[in-house]
């Protein structure tokens, strides 16, 4: 073992000497690499991402300690053309023994790849950073210029090269910043009556104020205030270029007077300029032209109507109700001129989904100082066709295929709805096989859904003051129905669904379901032992080896003795009452005991009327933003509606204690889900990305358990990826079951994404978290949440992947390690599977979190 060690480390010095030589292999004989950048503010070095950001040049990246990209730069030849001409091309005893086996079309192929290769080099790795004295001065200003906009006007920026003998260089900028610049006194030069009434009404949330520290940043955040709040004020000729920020230094004070001067407006004449006071302008009409084509323009309108201070015009026959449109227009006959209200009516138009993006223009009266407001919009077509297909995989499928079209009907009832009708259909292979043996394909999925979007709220009452039109609400009402077959164990399923949804702001979304019902039909649930596997065998085991099995149960083939799968259920019930059995093997009985229960209630079926609201803030704004953070609350009742009316009308409960509609035993629980998701950009394609999720779901009244379709599940390549989905859980057991769920969850994850090279990245990983069952039926205490203490059965994954960037979608390869398995429950759980026999290797589109 020694000898061993000592081989892989002089194995990896080896590899540690050559690599370290290898990287000036592109630098010149009086160039030099450039490997550390330090910077120093008032004597002590500091790390700042905006900082760092301001150096022109910095050493090449590393991964694990190693230059990769840069190596794989000098792979490149840099003289390629001349290399392939002087060895092939003007070589003609090579030349003539490459045309042999070649035609001069297959080597001028060849020779293009080649060139193709080394450009493809050239391109992924990063060519070495050489230490150019000119980007160094470049820096070395940025910095200052950098300070000087952070109220730090006395600041002294130097810096130092130290250029060692073999061919390494290191930059070290020093920074002395002096004393900060502090604003005094703010005084203003109002030009417009007008401007300067609405600048004391809003002086108050002015951003620069005395005793700040100087920053030009908030100057310019200013000044977009206050174009905001003049151009929401009526002030329709406005714009930044108005405001100027006149500053005054008091170098012994270390003082900045400030002086906010607003211009009066500019009117440019052919051979002068004039100056007038601003004015406030007001909305005199809003015409909305619902069918604006390029072949309509100069053509007389058709059709036209009058509704509540809108004007709608059509070239042809109108095909929307009035309200439909000026439900969506937020600029009004009589009100002020306000930018808002454009913005909010282009948002609100766009989310109609019938027309193209609108066209909103304002044309002026200057002798009453009024506004005419033309909304010109281009329907969509009336139909919209759409088809997907989709090849998957999971834990209980090898490989799956689905399908899905839709058709989608715009203005059904002319007030901009959409209609859509929806058919899936699906095929997969089970990894443990059906009943038929040469049948491949024994999974299979089909389903229809209609689905009717309203651009407001549908509902009795007028719910304008408690979610205003502003907030783009719309309602959703769909009904679906789908008929699975899953080797052997087959359903059905019916939903319907109402819901409300709406944005009260640009990045918080929220959604009201009034309704939301699903019928569950299990049709096989004679089949249950025949899929779930591992239950039959446990159960199998205490028949052969532990019960003493009257005949009746047993079948013998080749001389081993197996339980009869027909048989199982009354295998199960002879157990579950035969008392002497319970009292000389309580776990084998409690293991029969907890195999009859979730049979129970995986097989039977679930009747569900809930309602639930949903919170989501995002504060991404965009897709390429790697700072921000996400956060989603959820929170749902069911069964209460039932319940209450059950009472009412005197239902009978059933022998469980239930009651039961359509046959049915419907359930009741209360679910909440807490989810929150948070990057941080270090910088250089540097991302720190971390999700936690709390969900706790509790059964009540009619019911003693949870939906399997709502309870939750651990593992996966979207949650812990050191197990596989299903596979954790609950708590300390070593369950064997297919399918592992409870009705409450932990979860953490931290994972470190970097760049590799090109659109190749990699990451490293840990993930956390367990499910646990608690308020229910189930009395095991392994899986129990019991107290505090049932925290020690979190389990830890660990482990690293890669992950190719298309651009549109991210494909990913994960491979978790088991870092702590809560199943070892009385032996040291710590890395007893910490090696790739035991790893789990995951393949998932787009990032986990």
């Amino acid at each position: 073992m020694k000898q061993t060690l000592t081989k892989i480390s002089l194995f990896l010095l080896i590899i540690c000497c050559n690599t370290s030589c290898n990287v000036i292999k592109r630098v010149g004989e009086n160039e030099h690499l450039l490997t550390n950048v330090s910077v120093t503010v008032n004597d002590k070095k500091t790390s700042s991402e905006r900082i760092s950001n301001l150096i022109s040049q910095q050493p090449n990246a590393k991964t694990l300690g190693i230059p990769l990209r840069l190596h794989i730069y000098n792979l490149a030849r840099p003289d390629i053309d001349s290399i392939l001409k002087d060895k092939i091309l003007d070589n003609p005893k090579k030349l003539n023994r490459k045309t042999r086996k070649l035609s001069r079309k297959q080597l001028n192929k060849d020779l293009e790849s080649r060139k193709n290769f080394n450009q493809w080099l050239k391109e992924t790795g990063e060519a070495p950073t050489i230490v150019d004295t000119i980007k160094t001065n470049k820096s070395k200003q940025k910095l200052e210029d950098y300070y000087f906009r952070t109220g730090w006007f006395d600041r002294e920026v130097d810096y130092t090269i130290t250029r060692n003998d073999n061919q390494r260089a290191s930059i070290e900028y020093e920074i002395k910043t002096g004393q900060p610049y502090i604003l005094d006194t703010i005084t203003t030069q109002i030009s417009s009556p007008v401007i300067d009434s609405l600048y004391q009404s809003s002086k108050s949330k002015t951003l620069i104020k005395k005793g700040n520290q100087f920053k030009s940043t908030e100057f310019t955040s200013e000044r977009e205030r206050l174009n905001t709040k003049f151009r929401n004020s009526g002030v329709y000729h406005f714009s930044q270029d108005y405001i100027r920020f006149e500053i005054d230094t008091v170098k012994k004070t270390k003082k900045v007077n400030v002086d906010v001067q607003i211009q009066n407006r500019e009117i440019r004449n052919e051979d002068s300029i004039a100056r007038v006071p601003f004015k406030i302008y007001k909305i005199k009409e809003v015409n909305i032209i619902t069918d604006d084509a390029f072949e309509n323009r100069g053509q007389p309108f058709q059709d036209s109507i009058s509704f509540k201070n809108f004007n709608l015009y059509s070239y042809n026959k109108m095909r929307y109700r009035p309200t439909a449109l000026t439900d969506a227009v937020f600029i009004n006959k009589g009100s002020i001129f306000r930018d808002m209200d454009r913005t909010r009516t282009y948002r609100y138009l766009n989310e109609l989904q019938t027309f193209n993006y609108p066209d909103i223009d304002y044309i002026e009266n200057e002798q009453d100082s009024t506004l005419i407001a033309n909304i010109k919009l281009s329907p969509r077509k009336k139909f919209g066709l759409g088809f997907e297909v989709n090849v998957s995989q999971s834990n209980i499928q090898t490989v799956g295929f689905s399908f899905s079209t839709s058709l989608l009907a715009r203005n059904v009832f002319r007030g901009a709805e959409t209609l859509e009708a929806s058919a899936l259909g699906s095929i997969g292979a089970s990894k443990d096989g059906s009943e038929n043996d040469r049948q491949f394909f024994d999974i299979n999925e089909i389903g229809a859904n209609l689905k009717l979007t309203i651009p407001r709220v549908f509902f009795p009452f007028n719910t304008e003051k408690i979610i205003p039109k502003y907030m783009s609400p719309s309602t959703r009402i769909s009904t679906g129905f789908t008929s699975q077959t899953n080797i052997g164990l087959d359903k059905q399923t019916f939903n319907g669904i109402y819901n409300f949804n709406w944005y009260p702001s640009n990045n918080v979304t929220n959604g009201l379901d009034l309704f939301n019902q699903q019928y569950v039909k299990n049709l096989n649930p004679g089949n249950y032992f025949s899929v779930y596997q591992n239950s039959f065998n446990r159960l199998e085991n205490i028949a052969l080896d532990v019960y003493n099995t009257p005949p009746e149960f047993i079948e013998t083939s080749n001389g081993e003795s197996s339980l009869i799968q027909s048989s199982a259920d009354d295998f199960v019930d002879l157990v579950l009452m035969d008392t002497a059995f319970q009292t000389t093997n309580p776990d084998d009985y409690q293991t029969v005991n907890n195999i009859k229960e979730r049979k129970d209630r995986l097989t039977e079926d679930n009747l569900i009327f809930a309602s639930n609201f949903s919170y989501i803030k995002d504060k991404r704004e965009n897709v390429f933003d790697e700072d921000f953070s996400i956060f989603r609350f959820k929170v749902e009742f069911a069964g209460n509606l039932l319940a209450n009316i059950s009472r009412l009308v005197g239902l009978e409960k059933n022998d469980a204690g239930k009651y039961e509609i359509f046959n049915v035993a419907y359930s009741q629980y209360a679910k909440t889900e807490f989810d929150y998701i948070k990057h941080w950009d270090l910088g250089r394609k540097n991302i720190l990305a971390m999700r936690s999720f709390f969900g706790i779901a509790i059964p009540y009244g009619n019911s003693t358990s949870i939906p399997f379709s709502k309870s939750f599940f651990a593992g996966g390549a979207n949650d812990n990826r050191a197990w596989t989905a299903y596979n954790l859980g609950p708590g300390s057991s070593d369950s064997n079951d297919e399918f592992n769920e409870a009705n409450m969850k932990l979860a953490l994850s931290l994972e470190y994404r970097y760049n590799l090279f090109g659109r190749f990245n990699g990451a490293l990983f840990v993930d956390s978290g367990n499910i646990w069952n608690v308020f229910d039926d189930v009395d095991d205490d392994n899986a129990t949440f019991n107290n505090f203490s049932s925290l020690s059965d979190i389990a830890v994954g660990a482990g690293f992947g890669l992950r190719y960037d298309f651009g549109f979608f991210v494909v990913r390869f994960d491979i978790g390690f088991k870092a702590y398995d809560p199943s070892f429950r009385n032996n040291n759980r710590w890395f007893n599977e910490f090696n790739f026999h035991h790893a789990v290797y995951n393949i998932g589109i787009n990032y986990p979190f």
